[in-house]
C-alpha cells in the first residue's frame, strides 16, 4: 500500500468531536465548530466519538476510525479536524488511515492565531508556539522517506539526514525567535514602566473568547478597535486612555480571549502580551451573561490567569449581554459595600455608566491623590518624588514644599520602604493617612 503524501492545503473538512460519558456538550461542539470557521475552513459534516479510554493508535476507536475513512471519501473531505489534543503518532496514523490532512484543536487554535496576529511581537509569540507545536510533529511532513528511515542497517540514509537537517534548522530559528521576544519584551517593559511614572492606574480587560471584550472596550474608550461575533477576533493588546471614572483618568487595555485547553506553548509564548493582565491594577473580567456554560467559563479564564501569574489580581467582574436576558443593569456589592460585579450590555450601552462608577471605586484605594508638606531639608526626597512621576503640581513657602501628588499607591510604597530618617517617617505617616 502506497504511503500517503500530505498536500499542501486543504480546507474542506470533517469534524471528529470525542467526548467522554456524558459530556458531548452541544456547546463545545459549537465551540469546535466556530474555531473551523475562524480559521476558514470549510465544514462538510461532523462525527461524534465517544472515547472512555483513548486509543494509543488513533485516540478514537479503531471502529469510529473507520468510520471516519468512509465519511471522508463520500463528502471528499481533505481536512479532517479533531476536537481534542493528539500525540504525534495518533496524527499520523490518523492521516494515513484516512488519506487526509489531520489537525488537532492545539493546531487549529495556533492557526487562527497565525492568521490574526497583527504586531510584530504577536507575530513573533505565535511563530514560536508553532515551531515548538512542529517540532515533535516534524516527521510527518516526511512520509515519502519512510523506507529510508530506521537505526538498522541498510535503513539509514536521506530520510534520517534530511530530519536531522530539518531539526537543527527549526531549532535554530527557535533560538532566534526567542531571542527576538526578549529584546521585545524589554521595550514592552519599559513602555510599562513608562505608563507607571505617568501615574495612571491600569486596568486589563479578560474573558472568554467571544464574551464581548472588544466592543466593551470600544463603547467605553470610543476607541476602534476590531470587533466581530467570532472566535479571537482581536489577538495584539490595545491600550486607550479610560475617563469619567471620579478618581482620575486610568489606562484600559483589552487583551486576547481565553479559551478552554489553550495549548500550552501558546499561553508561554504570550506571556509578554499576556502581560497586560498579569500587570494590572484591577481585571474587568468579563462574562456573557447569557451564557448557560458562564460559571465553567470563568472557571476556565481563571485558570489560563493563575498559569501567566495574574490569579491575585483584583478582579471586577462584568456580567455583558444583559440585553438578552430580563436583567436590569446594576451593581452588585458584597457585605461591605464593596463593588464586586457589574451587569450590563456593551451592544446598546446599558449600564456603562455603573461601571465606570464600579471602576472608580475599586481603584480609589489604589491610587494617593493628596497635598505632601516637606519641610526644606527634605529636598532628597522631593527629587525621587518627583523623578517617580509623582508629583503633580508645586509650590514654595517659608515651611518648605507643598507638592500635589498623584499616583499609585503601589508607586509610593517601595520608596517609603527605602527612605530612612526623618524623612522616611514622614512619608510613611502620610501614606497611613492619605
Amino acid at each position: 500500500m502506497a504511503l500517503f503524501e500530505r498536500e499542501k492545503r486543504g480546507e474542506r473538512a470533517l469534524l471528529v468531536l470525542p467526548y467522554t460519558g456524558k459530556a458531548a456538550a452541544a456547546r463545545r461542539a459549537q465551540e469546535f465548530a466556530e474555531l473551523a470557521q475562524s480559521a476558514g475552513a470549510e465544514i462538510l459534516g461532523s462525527v461524534h466519538a465517544r472515547v472512555d479510554a483513548p486509543n494509543p493508535k488513533f485516540y478514537i476507536g479503531t471502529g469510529k476510525a473507520d468510520e471516519v475513512q468512509a465519511k471522508v471519501r463520500e463528502l471528499g473531505a481533505d481536512l479532517v479536524l479533531v476536537d481534542h489534543a493528539l500525540t504525534p503518532v495518533q496524527e499520523r496514523n490518523l492521516e494515513k488511515h484516512f488519506s487526509a490532512r489531520v489537525i488537532d484543536r492545539a493546531a487549529l487554535i495556533l492557526d487562527i492565531f497565525a492568521q490574526r496576529a497583527q504586531s510584530h511581537e504577536g507575530k513573533l509569540e505565535v511563530e514560536l508556539a508553532q515551531l515548538k507545536h512542529m517540532a515533535t510533529r516534524l516527521v510527518r511532513g516526511w512520509t515519502h522517506l519512510e523506507r529510508q528511515r530506521g537505526g538498522s542497517i541498510g535503513l539509514r540514509g536521506p530520510g534520517e539526514t534530511q530530519l536531522e537537517t530539518d531539526r537543527r534548522l527549526l531549532q535554530k530559528r527557535v533560538e532566534q525567535l526567542q531571542k527576538r521576544i526578549e529584546k521585545v519584551g524589554v521595550q514592552r517593559d519599559q513602555q510599562r514602566r513608562a505608563r507607571l511614572r505617568n501615574t495612571l492606574p491600569r486596568v486589563a480587560l479578560v474573558g472568554y473568547t467571544n464574551a464581548g471584550k472588544s466592543t466593551l472596550f470600544n463603547a467605553v474608550t470610543r476607541g476602534a478597535v476590531y470587533a466581530a461575533d467570532q472566535l479571537f477576533a482581536t489577538l495584539d493588546p490595545t491600550v486607550r486612555r479610560l475617563e469619567g471614572l471620579g478618581v482620575g483618568p486610568a489606562v484600559l487595555a483589552d487583551t486576547v480571549g481565553f479559551i478552554r485547553e489553550l495549548p500550552h506553548d501558546l499561553v508561554a509564548a504570550f506571556r509578554a502580551t499576556l502581560s497586560e493582565a498579569r500587570d494590572a491594577d484591577l481585571l474587568l473580567h468579563v462574562v456573557d451573561a447569557a451564557d448557560p456554560e458562564r460559571d465553567l467559563l470563568i472557571e476556565v479564564v481563571n485558570g489560563v490567569l493563575d498559569e501567566i501569574g495574574a490569579g491575585g489580581v483584583p478582579q471586577l467582574r462584568v456580567f455583558n449581554k444583559v440585553d438578552l436576558l430580563d436583567t436590569p443593569a446594576r451593581i452588585d456589592r458584597d457585605a461591605d459595600g464593596f463593588p464586586t460585579a457589574v451587569w450590563l450590555s456593551a451592544a446598546s450601552g446599558t449600564g456603562l455608566d455603573l461601571l465606570r462608577q464600579a471602576i472608580g471605586e475599586r481603584l480609589a484605594g489604589t491610587r494617593v491623590h493628596a497635598e505632601l508638606r516637606l519641610p526644606p531639608r527634605a529636598g532628597r526626597l522631593r527629587a525621587r518624588l518627583i523623578e517617580l512621576g509623582a508629583v503633580r503640581a508645586e509650590r514654595y513657602d517659608e515651611d518648605g514644599w507643598r507638592l500635589d501628588i498623584d499616583a499609585p499607591r503601589e508607586l509610593l510604597l517601595p520608596l517609603a520602604g527605602d527612605v530612612r530618617g526623618d524623612e522616611g517617617k514622614l512619608l510613611r505617616a502620610w501614606l497611613d493617612a492619605a
